[in-house]
């Protein structure tokens, strides 16, 4: 099978999966539409702060499985270990595709997430030890400081720097590299903005319960208004 072929493949694959919402999906579930709650964001951090932490925790599973799919794909149909850096160029490719479907997802109008739980699948297939650890790391850092955004960040620009200087010799890996640091970075910047004027949201990892409670409230409070209408 020609390269290009093997490209077009992987391209499309990670494309496609890259367009299912994991967390449309399940706040459907829910009955209800994430994209109408918080940020409107359809991603792990606006499932933590509507929904809490099973179903943002989930989401995250899912999203970084769009991203391990096709980057597993890309690896493998490019000879695996054995495939030297050509593999890790299809690894790239077909992880860059999924965020690219996630971002922009033409179901959805090209109207999707922020690519991050995609790129984290990715980091996993392309370097399991430093991902895994650097979840660890970021897991402790939001629990104590509560900022999706610097989290996100953090994990991105590590596992980039350690891939960068992995293959510093090879272009393509490094341009798609560097593309991918700089759409995440764009598609953050009003969180930056909102950080650096003190009005990014925080966000606890455990609030599911008080949340309930206020939704709660509320269709307690809608009730009464209806009875008092009917009275």
């Amino acid at each position: 099978m020609p390269d290009f072929v093997k490209y077009i493949i992987i391209i499309v694959v990670g494309y496609l999966l890259g367009n299912f919402s994991s967390a449309k999906f399940l706040s459907r579930i829910k009955k209800d539409d994430i994209t109408k709650h918080g940020s409107g964001n359809p991603g792990t951090m606006n499932m933590l702060r509507t929904f809490g932490f099973k179903l943002g925790l989930l989401t995250l599973l899912l999203d970084a499985l769009k991203g391990i799919i096709p980057s597993l794909l890309g690896f493998l149909i490019f000879g695996g270990t054995g495939g030297g850096d050509f593999a890790y160029v299809g690894l790239f490719v077909g992880g860059f595709s999924s965020i690219l479907g996630h971002i922009f997802p033409v179901f959805y109008k090209f109207k999707g997430g922020k690519g991050v739980a995609c790129i984290v699948g990715m980091f996993l297939v392309a370097e399991p030890i430093w991902a895994a650890a650097m979840i660890i790391v970021c897991f402790l850092y939001l629990l104590l400081f509560k900022y999706g955004v610097l989290t996100s960040f953090i994990f991105i620009t590590v596992l980039t720097i350690i891939e960068g200087y992995r293959f510093n010799n090879n272009l393509p890996i490094c341009l798609i590299l560097f593309g991918i640091f700089c759409l995440i970075w764009y598609m953050h910047r009003q969180n930056f903005f909102r950080l650096l004027i003190g009005k990014e949201n925080k966000i606890n990892l455990f609030k599911k319960k008080q949340q309930k409670t206020n939704r709660k409230v509320k269709r307690e409070i809608k009730k009464e208004n209806k009875t008092k209408e009917i009275g």
